[in-house]
């Protein structure tokens, strides 16, 4: 397990989001982009789902999450921290992989926006059509 000065750095991204997530042994506190994460992250399912992970592996209490973030809006960064979180527990222990496998925190969402075309609305909507 891990000895009180060790830290462990992980890189998480979803959506244009991406997160660099540091992991030391501490009493629970998330800190993203230097804020408390419960004013940060202002809805509360944005909150719990950069706690899934630690949920999981029933660690909540046990670490001390420092974040920055970058890109993107709020539910992309929250994503990609919970990514991060996934990743850098692994390292602490490896027997953690098969619980966070299990709900789908080790898979990077590469759902992107796709772009507007010229001469339409956005991605695929079209002007409406007249016949007259």
């Amino acid at each position: 397990m891990a000895t009180d000065t060790m830290k462990y750095y992980s890189t998480g991204r979803r959506k244009s989001a991406v997160a660099r997530v540091w992991l030391m042994p501490g009493e629970g506190k998330i800190t993203i982009n230097r804020r408390d994460a419960e004013q940060y992250l202002t809805r509360r399912t944005n909150l719990a789902q950069v706690e899934q992970p630690l949920v999981a592996t029933d660690t909540r209490e046990n670490f001390d999450i420092w974040a920055t973030t970058k890109g993107g809006g709020l539910s992309g960064q929250a994503g990609a921290v919970r990514l991060g979180i996934s990743r850098a527990l692994m390292l602490v222990n490896a027997e953690f992989r098969d619980a966070l496998k299990v709900h789908g925190y080790l898979t990077r969402d590469a759902r992107e926006v796709e772009r507007k075309k010229y001469g339409r609305k956005g991605a695929r909507a079209r002007f409406q059509f007249s016949k007259r």
